[in-house]
């Protein structure tokens, strides 16, 4: 029993397996309406047929991507392709149980063949005997499918057939071999592929019309400074025709010769360049048929040879034209005509008969003479084989009229400098124009020498964003020559970027700007303008532009603020960027400061003075609202005592008043006559000031000489040496106490105390009207003997 359970398991697996093998292994079967190769751009179906029941779908491409299918019944499904462009591949999918592989198909699509055209064939002649018929021909549009062509001939009424089987882009070409007896030949070809065939039409050929000799094989040359003998070596087959070019530095070739080959095998090319890597090549021909390819190139050098002359210019380094920079421009193979070894250079000065010679080196491309009115200077180069012919400068040209309208005109990487001659002026031998960086003439002078019927340069090695100048020098006959300078020059152009480093000085109300100019590869081209900012603490803002060639700018007369100061740099393409801020203060001048501490000074001066106690007590009469009554004064009673005498007693201040004072001192007293003004003659000094309280309105004068005041008058006399009356009159002051020191109480100290007290007290009183109480003089009868009078006026307030 349990054999025959075994024997049916096995049974089972192999009957499972054998409806899989009978099904292939796979879920469903695909097809294709047209099959697997189709024409590209066509449309067709794709089928798909499941095995069991399952949602069946279908993809297409690498990656797969689903596509939408239609439902053709309940087990096959569709795929519609449109316009198909490219090799495709369709799969189907279904989930079955058991699980099995999906369904694929490959399309393969093409190009049926077109046509063959142009045909072209050339009989390759390989010895006298026999050669080779070589066809090459245009196929047409890829088929993206394997071609096999068909290359037939006929020969001789024979037809030969070669088969040459191409995929892809090759281009398709055969030969046959063909015998020298053979005149005419016929030829044509057929393509095919899986889509379809073509055939070209038939193309007949004379043979002696399509015949081309083997290429040559040339010796190498050999040359001398000016020529070169090239050699061609023997061939198998006899040409009648050769030709030969050659080339240098990677110039187009020059055809030198088309002749008989028979006459010589050797032919020497001549007019060629010293020093110089030439480049040869030949071909030859039957005398019919066509030119052979063309050989291998093969190259020498020719020999040097004595250079040609240099090209020389010259710059002024000093002012007074007493210095000169000579340049030359490096020497091409044309003009070295070698190896430039290096350079000399001679002044002659032929008022004195001395010469200077200098060897430069060869790197050198510049030198500096000391240079006068009549002496000439040459340079010449040298190389192996000698020196060049001498380049003159004679810089002593007679003025003649400049060239007229100078104008630089920018075009794509490249600057037209043109002019025009003066209608006046002969024509001119020769023009040079001269060009630089902006401030560089000496370390990048450059130029280009011209003939006299030109009228414009174009410039080409200028470097973009670069500031140039320069001048056009135009030269007659009879050594005159006359010059136009051009600046602000530039081949590309931008605003600036960066603004100017300055600074600033400040003095008074005067502010000075200075700065320096922007390095050259932040300027962009040529600068046109400063642009100085004064902003003012106010908010107001000064602008001020200043020309490009100017390196200082002054502020005057600002006044007193707080104020900010900027600049910019421009150019023909716009305003730079705003520059660092910088802050100053200008400050009220001293000079209106000194006036007005002055006038506060004198002013706390006056207030100090009236309130010091020394000048209250000298002048309180004068600041007194009250005027004292002088009829009830301890003095106008003395004075009546005795007439013509007065006792003048000092009155202590203090304890150190020496006993010597406390004398009295009789003073003899004028009496005068009467004033202009007055109402009566007094008979005493008392009587002329009566009491204030006496006087009535009928006795009081119409006008008053001086306005009823006090005041003070302190004299000064040496009585011993001056008999000169001192007098003092006023009809309208009252008097009280006159305090006398004698010569022989008051030392010289307190003399000299009492002028400068004097002084000031007169200094003083300059500041008080101009109608002055002290106008008239005070006079007194006798002799005042005392060396100062001096006036209390405090007693006043007892009074």
């Amino acid at each position: 029993m349990a054999t025959m359970c075994q024997t049916w398991s096995i049974f089972t697996v192999v009957l499972l397996l054998a409806v899989q093998l009978c099904v292939g292994g796979k879920s469903c079967t695909i097809w294709s309406s047209v099959g697997t190769l189709v024409q590209r751009e066509t449309s067709f179906k794709v089928y798909c047929s499941f095995y069991c029941k399952c949602k069946g779908s279908m993809y297409s491409g690498h990656p797969p991507a689903l596509q939408s299918h239609m439902e053709l019944n309940p087990t096959t499904i569709l795929f519609n392709v449109v316009n198909i462009t490219k090799n495709r591949t369709y799969s189907c999918h279904c989930d079955c149980s058991p699980g099995l592989d999906p369904c694929g198909l490959d399309i393969s699509t093409g190009y049926p063949p077109d046509s063959p055209k142009n045909i072209s064939c050339i009989y390759k002649v390989k010895e006298n005997k026999s050669g080779d018929v070589f066809c090459s021909w245009n196929r047409g549009r890829t088929t993206y499918l394997e071609n096999t062509s068909f290359l037939r001939m006929r020969i001789r009424n024979h037809t030969h057939t070669l088969r040459i089987p191409s995929k892809g882009t090759d281009s398709p070409a055969g030969s046959f071999p063909v015998p020298t007896s053979v005149q005419f030949i016929s030829v044509w070809v057929r393509v095919e592929n899986a889509l379809g065939s073509a055939q070209s039409s038939i193309i007949n050929y004379t043979l002696s019309d399509i015949e081309t000799p083997p290429t040559p094989d040339l010796v190498q040359p050999e040359c001398s400074s000016r020529a070169c003998t090239v050699k061609v070596k023997q061939q198998s087959v006899r040409t009648e025709h050769l030709e030969i070019q050659y080339t240098a530095g990677g110039q187009t070739w020059t055809m030198y010769s088309k002749q008989a080959a028979n006459l010589s095998p050797v032919q020497n090319i001549t007019s060629l360049e010293p020093y110089t890597l030439y480049h040869f090549r030949a071909r030859v021909r039957f005398s019919s048929g066509l030119w052979s390819e063309w050989s291998a190139s093969i190259s020498n050098w020719t020999q040097e040879d004595t250079p040609n002359k240099l090209d020389v210019w010259y710059a002024e380094t000093a002012s007074d034209f007493t210095s000169l920079r000579v340049y030359w421009k490096k020497a091409n193979m044309p003009t070295s005509r070698g190896t430039i070894k290096g350079y000399e250079l001679e002044m002659y000065n032929p008022s004195s008969g001395s010469t200077f010679v200098s060897n430069i080196s060869v790197d050198v491309r510049n030198y500096s003479v000391t240079f006068c009115a009549e002496c000439e200077v040459k340079v010449w180069a040298r190389n192996s084989k000698g020196l060049s012919p001498p380049a003159k400068i004679t810089v002593s040209h007679t003025k003649a009229e400049p060239p007229q309208d100078v104008r630089a005109t920018q075009g794509n990487h490249s600057v037209t400098i043109s002019w025009r001659k003066p209608e006046t002026a002969p024509p001119p031998v020769a023009c040079v124009v001269e060009w630089y960086p902006e401030g560089r003439k000496l370390e990048k002078l450059r130029w280009v020498r011209l003939s006299g019927s030109d009228s414009h340069a174009v410039i080409t090695d200028m470097k973009a964003f670069e500031c140039y100048e320069g001048a056009v020098h135009v030269f007659y006959g009879g050594n005159s020559a006359s010059s136009s300078r051009f600046t602000g020059v530039t081949t590309q152009e931008s605003a600036p970027a960066a603004f100017p480093v300055f600074e600033h000085t400040v003095e008074g109300n005067i502010v000075t700007v200075t700065w320096t100019e922007l390095d050259r590869g932040q300027r962009m081209g040529c600068i046109t303008k400063y642009t100085i900012y004064l902003e003012s603490d106010n908010g107001h803002t000064q602008r001020h532009s200043v020309p490009a060639s100017h390196r200082v700018f002054i502020f005057k007369d600002l006044p007193p603020a707080l104020y900010n100061l900027w600049m910019t740099a421009s150019t023909a393409k716009g305003e730079g960027p705003i520059g660092v801020k910088i802050r100053f203060l200008i400050q009220q001048s001293q000079l209106s400061l000194l006036l007005v501490c002055g006038v506060i000074f004198i002013i706390l001066l006056l207030v100090c003075l009236c309130q010091c106690t020394a000048v209250k007590q000298r002048f309180q009469c004068l600041m007194l609202d009250v005027v004292p009554d002088p009829a009830n004064s301890k003095w106008a009673k003395e004075c009546t005592q005795e007439k013509g005498k007065m006792n003048l007693q000092v009155q202590l201040s203090n304890s150190s008043v020496t006993k010597e004072e406390e004398e009295l001192i009789l003073v003899e007293v004028e009496e005068l006559p009467k004033q202009i003004g007055d109402t009566s003659t007094p008979d005493n000094v008392s009587s002329q000031y009566p009491s204030q309280s006496a006087l009535s309105p009928e006795t009081t004068p119409a006008t008053l000489l001086y306005p009823l005041t006090t005041y003070i008058k302190s004299l000064s006399h040496d009585s011993d040496s001056s008999d000169h009356t001192q007098t003092s009159l006023d009809t309208n002051t009252t008097v009280d106490y006159i305090s006398s020191h004698g010569p022989e109480n008051m030392g010289e100290e307190d003399q000299d105390e009492d002028e400068d007290e004097d002084e000031e007290f007169a200094e003083v009183l300059g500041f008080f009207p101009s109608h002055n109480m002290f106008t008239d003089q005070l006079h007194f009868g006798g002799k005042l003997t005392l060396d100062a009078v001096k006036i209390d006026c405090s007693g006043f307030q007892n009074i």
